[in-house]
């Protein structure tokens, strides 16, 4: 279980070939991969294990404005990894949720505070019993609205978390680069269809982030 996260000059050479996309999402009945309807916009999550953190955003429904989720692997420097790559942390990816939303319906903000209460964003290479830097906290913004948002609402947690006993955020806020999707076993891995009562090792901290407005209804 590697807690550095590995240089691009050590990191694993990957390949060339994409992993193989499922046609559609086995919960919402959307498509995967691009191209997205018109006005979509895309976050994109590293929470630690992503078959949890997936299940938290689908959950959120189509009636508030999500449009399609997928894992997958961001934030390192092997392209087109597989998941045994991913995990032994020489790749230099977090496992990542992508989630594809109608911003007329539900905010990136609103999405933020689910991103911020869902998780533990306080203990740097590890999500709970999960122990690496697959496992490591998040946001890979896509333009610069994103990227005020989300340090923004993690100024506006940090007093809060703090408050309730928590140590400061340690959550990367970086630029998107390379999504690569994950195999499609793990895709919607949690889902009635799968794996309903599979693991999820993902909690947050019970404190509520001072933001937004979660519809979690649908």
């Amino acid at each position: 279980m590697k807690t550095t996260v590995v240089g691009r000059a050590d990191a694993l050479p990957g390949r060339d070939t994409p992993m193989p996309v499922p046609t559609r999402h086995e919960v919402l009945g959307t498509p995967l991969a691009p191209p997205y309807p018109d006005g979509a916009e895309i976050a994109d999550f590293g929470m630690g294990c992503f078959w949890g953190v997936e299940r938290t955003f689908w959950r959120l429904g189509a009636d508030n404005g999500v449009i399609t989720t997928a894992v997958g692997y961001a934030g390192g420097h092997t392209p087109n990894p597989t998941y045994e790559e991913v995990c032994t942390g020489r790749t230099g990816h977090t496992e990542a949720v992508r989630v594809v939303f109608d911003p007329q319906r539900i905010s990136y903000t609103d999405l933020l505070k689910v991103f911020w209460e869902g998780h533990d964003p306080t203990q740097g290479m590890r999500q709970g019993n999960d122990v690496g830097t697959q496992y490591r906290s998040m946001i890979l913004y896509h333009d610069d609205a994103q990227r005020a948002a989300a340090e923004a609402t993690r100024d506006a947690f940090q007093p809060v978390l703090t408050r309730s006993g928590h140590g400061p955020i340690t959550t990367e806020i970086v630029p998107a680069g390379p999504f690569y999707f994950a195999e499609g076993y793990h895709q919607q891995y949690l889902s009635d269809a799968k794996n309903p009562n599979g693991y999820c090792g993902v909690g947050g901290t019970g404190a509520t982030c001072p933001v937004g407005v979660a519809r979690t209804d649908g």
